[in-house]
């Protein structure tokens, strides 16, 4: 399993119409298929996220939607970016993985992170707990999912869930790979290094050498070979082959959620794109291999938030960041 370069779907604001919506879905999962990203991720959310949209924007139900991608693509790796653990039952979580490689023939990555968006707990009334409960809950889902995945049938009995010898049939493979999400360099990292195969890192860009220090440490500490846990960068990317389109794009989007950028500050305004890569191919490409890579990040993991739906700019994107990670 690798994950160098992933496509995540971060909204489903296309149209008016819904008739629509995953049409759209299966042409961008089936783009990046063909452009040379190895793996088609979206979403376990109920509404949309704080700075990308309003609550009430469209947002589908993960792992429906990536059983009806499996069907839609042939090679394409499919995950949520990332479960939100407080959302489900741990050995159903298995089970729904495991489901999902069955169907999509040896496709599938659990992508899994402790949850945090308050508004989905408390309106669709899931516990909210608190930062430390929901780590808590988070490393006894792992110790329950991850040796289901394997084939396992574990017994558990922590204080937050319990199994009694749960079975996982079928399966199509015991190694599954786990993905965890987040920038927790305590708890996230560590949880990471001792049950994930792949790290996915949330920061701004301008932290990666210090995060990349933390997972060392964490490594250190669980007895793991940094070398052994992937790891992966999430970028939001708006790409044009005109520089100029691309960077008004990013203008709009911004403008949307009430910033003008060309009034800030440098600095005021490197901060508040620190996560954000634009330009036209070359651009992208140069800032993305300077931000990310050259600070010892394996791959990448982009959205195309404003532009992803139009034909054409997944592909663009995957011919333009493939050789990069290759």
């Amino acid at each position: 399993m690798s994950i160098r370069l992933g496509y995540q779907m971060p909204n489903f604001s296309y149209s008016n119409s819904v008739a629509d919506l995953f049409p759209t879905v299966i042409a961008q999962a089936r783009e990046a298929e063909s452009a040379g990203f190895d793996t088609a991720f979206v979403m376990d959310h109920f509404y949309q996220l704080p700075g990308i949209g309003e609550p009430d924007e469209p947002m589908l139900e993960a792992y429906t939607a990536l059983g009806a991608l499996a069907t839609a693509t042939q090679s394409i790796q499919l995950s949520t970016l990332v479960t939100g653990n407080t959302y489900r039952n741990p050995p159903m979580l298995a089970k729904t993985v495991s489901t999902l490689d069955v169907v999509s023939g040896g496709r599938a990555v659990l992508g899994i992170g402790a949850g945090w968006f308050e508004l989905e707990h408390r309106q669709f009334g899931y516990e909210f707990g608190t930062f430390t409960e929901r780590f808590e809950k988070l490393d006894e889902a792992l110790q329950i999912i991850v040796p289901m995945l394997h084939g396992e049938r574990p017994t558990f009995d922590g204080k937050w869930y319990h199994v009694e010898s749960a079975i996982n049939e079928p399966r199509i493979r015991n190694d599954i790979p786990v993905l965890l999400g987040g920038g927790g360099e305590k708890k996230t990292f560590g949880l990471a290094a001792r049950f994930a195969d792949h790290l996915n890192i949330i920061c701004n860009a301008s932290e990666l050498p210090r995060k990349m220090d933390a997972l060392m440490q964490r490594c250190d500490e669980a007895g793991r070979e940094r070398s052994t846990l992937e790891t992966s960068f999430l970028a939001f990317v708006m790409i044009d082959e005109s520089g100029d389109r691309a960077r008004e794009l990013q203008r709009e989007f911004l403008r949307a959620r009430g910033v003008d950028i060309d009034t800030l500050s440098a600095e005021k305004r490197a901060e508040l794109t620190d996560r954000q890569f634009v330009g036209d191919p070359d651009d992208v490409a140069e800032q993305l291999q300077d931000r990310v890579l050259r600070q010892g990040i394996d791959g990448l993991v982009i959205n195309l938030v404003t532009n992803g739906h139009e034909p054409g700019i997944v592909e663009l994107a995957g011919k333009t960041l493939a050789p990069l990670v290759a």
